[in-house]
């Protein structure tokens, strides 16, 4: 699948997920009642999307990084204009209710390179409206609104109970994570100078949340379970049906390394005597006869005229 609406300096082709079926194991042949689970948890999706699909929002996350931009240049003239827009409950319970989505307006300019705000609120803008295209080319736009929707409504949760001081990074991290499930193997142009592919800086950036689990307090990590359960509950399915594949494959080759360990070899050529071993390209075949033979000296079947 090639993302063709590239934005910016980031350009690339995704390179999907692997088929498990060249392994020779079926959709759910080991998933059990745990697939039909998260296999049923997902129907309420369809069921939605066929009665609600009109209301879905399209260019939902493009407009959102519109919106980014427009508040930087605002908060320019008027520095203090980000705290109008920021996720704070106390201020929400005395009727400044607009902070429930105006957070999604603040752009994230931190950055680890000694760049201007500017600069890095220009990468941003062209970084989320790159994402918006890929996953909205990916999932379509009553799916991606749905996310959304959830994801915000996990960023409220968790700001009313436990703080909301990284409301929009949360929110900006949860859509990542979701791209990098569409285009693993995409590449991203960082400053329009290195080349990094997309499942890796979502490894990196999932590492970072993992080691702030580890040591931040405990607000920080209710925050991070109630915010990434949206991201559990599009692709929860999919990371349970990966997971027991996995699982059964490294049975299935445990099992055959087993048989080979104990037989030798399961392939042996009647005329020359060559095995599986012998070369990775060999086929082997049962003739007529019963003999088992490689390809090369497999003996070809008589016609009927000559009986």
């Amino acid at each position: 699948m090639e993302l063709r609406n590239s934005v910016g300096g980031v350009k690339g082709r995704s390179g999907g997920r692997s088929g498990w079926s060249e392994l020779g194991v079926g959709k759910w042949g080991a998933c059990g009642q745990s697939a039909d689970y998260f296999e049923n948890s997902m129907k309420w999706i369809d069921r939605a999307e066929a009665r609600f699909g009109h209301l879905a929002i399209s260019y939902l996350v493009q407009g959102i990084a519109l919106l980014c931009g427009f508040s930087f240049m605002l908060s320019l003239f008027s520095p203090g204009f980000f705290g109008l827009l920021s996720l704070d409950p106390q201020l929400v319970m005395q009727g400044q209710i607009w902070r429930l989505v105006t957070y999604l307006f603040v752009p994230q300019i931190f950055s680890l390179l000694p760049f201007p705000h500017w600069l890095n609120a220009v990468f941003f803008v062209v970084f989320m409206i790159w994402m918006g295209n890929g996953l909205e080319q990916a999932w379509g736009a009553f799916r991606l609104t749905l996310f959304c929707l959830v994801t915000m409504v996990g960023i409220t949760v968790a700001a009313f109970f436990f703080g909301a001081t990284y409301a929009q990074f949360m929110f900006t991290q949860v859509l990542f994570f979701a791209f990098a499930r569409f285009y693993p193997d995409m590449e991203i142009s960082l400053y329009f100078v290195l080349q990094v592919k997309v499942k890796w800086m979502a490894w990196l950036s999932a590492a970072w949340i993992c080691w702030r689990f580890t040591f931040e307090d405990g607000s920080y990590r209710c925050s991070v379970l109630a915010i990434f359960g949206s991201y559990l509950l599009f692709f929860g399915k999919d990371i349970w049906e990966e997971f027991w594949l996995r699982r059964t494959v490294a049975a299935r080759r445990e099992k055959f390394d087993q048989a080979l360990a104990v037989e030798g070899t399961l392939h042996e050529c009647r005329v020359c005597g060559r095995t599986e071993l012998s070369g990775a390209d060999l086929e082997f075949r049962v003739a007529g006869d019963g003999e088992e033979y490689c390809g090369e000296h497999l003996p070809k079947a008589t016609p009927r005229g000559d009986l």
